[in-house]
């Protein structure tokens, strides 16, 4: 797998956007934002669909007077890498202790339980 650039917080919600949707443009990615959050201002937005495009995260295209913005990398390799990312950073790279925080900090159900025992016997 090809090293993924470090996304921010905020990168990472543009990127949603993007992701749901196989491609669009600047300005429904804005109006989408800005459903959930008015205080997206379109200049922002537009700033980190370039800091993306730099980190070559998202490629587009430009349709008339639109740009049409388009992910380059797949949703699913940006969790993997910002996991791993987080799991050396916090944890020194070991997966049992980070199991173990979030084991004893939170409760799990029943259901939790049965779920973890299946998948450590049958990972895939």
């Amino acid at each position: 797998m090809k090293k993924i650039p470090r996304i921010s917080e905020t990168e990472w919600e543009v990127m949603k956007v993007v992701w749901a949707r196989a491609a669009c443009s600047a300005g429904e990615i804005i109006e989408t934002l800005q459903q959930t959050d008015s205080s997206w201002h379109p200049r922002t937005v537009k700033a980190f669909l370039n800091r993306l495009v730099k980190k070559k995260i998202l490629g587009f295209r430009k349709e008339g007077r639109a740009y049409v913005y388009q992910a380059l990398v797949r949703r699913e390799d940006c969790v993997d890498a910002a996991s791993e990312s987080f799991l050396e950073r916090v944890f020194g790279g070991s997966l049992k202790p980070m199991l173990v925080h979030f084991v004893q900090r939170d409760k799990l159900s029943a259901e939790d339980i049965r779920e973890l025992r299946r998948l450590l016997k049958n990972p895939e």
